[in-house]
């Protein structure tokens, strides 16, 4: 893997040039970990890469993760800071007269600030105005670790649905069950887990919490994780209980399940992003349900659960192998019920390659 991120540092560092940049500096961030493959949790000790225009690395971290750095086995040439160091001061040394410096996205503002000033005459941009081109289209490592998080997950909703008990039991109850197979099919880390259940399922971004899970329910299931540090994110709809399936919940899931498979229709090289996002949204639409799709249909995923492209009115960015994003169309009755199929595609010259491959089908759970 270093020798991918080694090759990531070379082109990023020539798109630096290309824009006239003089660094990037990165704080604890997906962007980070992309170019070094050092993972740290953000904190008020400063830790950052500077990457120059002219290729050149330094990973400054505080003398107590000294150690930890190392272990990572960046490659990377560590510059380190005491307690009673000024670290502002340290990437000033490493980066010289900077006329122009792309700083992490996600930087703390406490940062940001002290780089203002220490950098008073440079022109400060985000990074992802050089980074969101490159990162967008996965490498191949990046897509076989997207491919095994998915994998996982999809291992995962099997044995959800055909193991777990819902009726009865609170959604938290549920999630809980949840988050230990995900980590028992091999995710490192759980990053959220929706058990949205009768018309809590309305709500695209429940907060999962107390109602208890009856028969006859609805319940949305939207959970990921992380796998080598990239993203898994699925969504599938089930119904509770050995009763029938009511006329209007089998319609609506029959209409998302269509607006899905317009989006992977529309998903081509060359198509503009918003096509993805229009053809989901015409069938809905055409069912009767325009006001009732209330997201975007989809948004890209790697490092982080949300990144670029954004499959969503207003993009016309166009779509090329590489990328990944979800297709998510839902529907929301308030009051009564939601119901949402979420997939990861992989982009390739001949289409779309679904990274999930559990059943999309209204599965039946007790």
């Amino acid at each position: 893997m270093n020798e991918h991120i080694a090759k990531r540092r070379v082109r990023a560092a020539k798109a630096l040039a290309e824009r006239g940049i003089d660094a990037f500096l990165l704080t604890p961030s997906s962007d980070l970990t992309y170019l070094s493959g050092y993972r740290i949790f953000p904190s008020e000790r400063l830790t950052c890469l500077v990457l120059t225009a002219r290729g050149e690395a330094k990973l400054l971290v505080p003398v107590l993760e000294a150690p930890r750095a190392r272990a990572a086995q960046t490659g990377i040439p560590l510059v380190t800071w005491s307690e009673t160091e000024d670290p502002i001061a340290r990437v000033r040394e490493l980066v010289g007269d900077a006329t122009s410096l792309a700083l992490a996205d996600q930087m703390w503002a406490a940062f940001v600030l002290p780089f203002a000033r220490t950098f008073a005459r440079a022109r400060l941009v985000t990074a992802s105005e050089v980074l969101r081109p490159l990162r967008m289209r996965k490498d191949d490592e990046e897509l076989a670790a997207l491919r095994e998080a998915a994998t996982a997950a999809d291992r995962a909703f099997e044995r959800l649905s055909r193991d777990v008990r819902f009726s009865g039991r609170r959604e938290h109850e549920v999630a809980r069950d949840l988050t230990a197979l995900l980590l028992e099919e091999g995710h490192e880390e759980v990053k959220f887990c929706i058990i949205a259940s009768g018309p809590n399922g309305a709500s695209p971004h429940h907060e999962t919490g107390e109602r208890v899970i009856e028969d006859g329910d609805v319940v949305v299931c939207d959970f990921g994780g992380t796998v080598r540090g990239y993203t898994s994110d699925i969504t599938r709809t089930l119904f509770v209980g050995k009763g029938s399936v009511p006329d209007e919940v089998r319609r609506v899931h029959d209409t998302v399940r269509r607006a899905q498979e317009a989006g992977y229709a529309a998903a081509r090289r060359g198509a503009a992003a918003q096509e993805v996002d229009r053809a989901a949204r015409r069938t809905i639409g055409e069912a009767g349900y325009a006001e009732k799709f209330l997201h975007r249909t989809g948004h890209g995923i790697g490092l982080d659960g949300h990144e670029h492209p954004y499959l969503v009115e207003g993009n016309a960015e166009p779509l090329e192998p590489g990328m990944t994003f979800s297709i998510e169309p839902g529907i929301y009755l308030d009051g009564k019920f939601g119901v949402r199929i979420e997939d990861i595609v992989a982009l390739a010259d001949g289409g779309p390659e679904p990274l999930n491959r559990a059943d999309r089908g209204l599965a039946r759970v007790r």
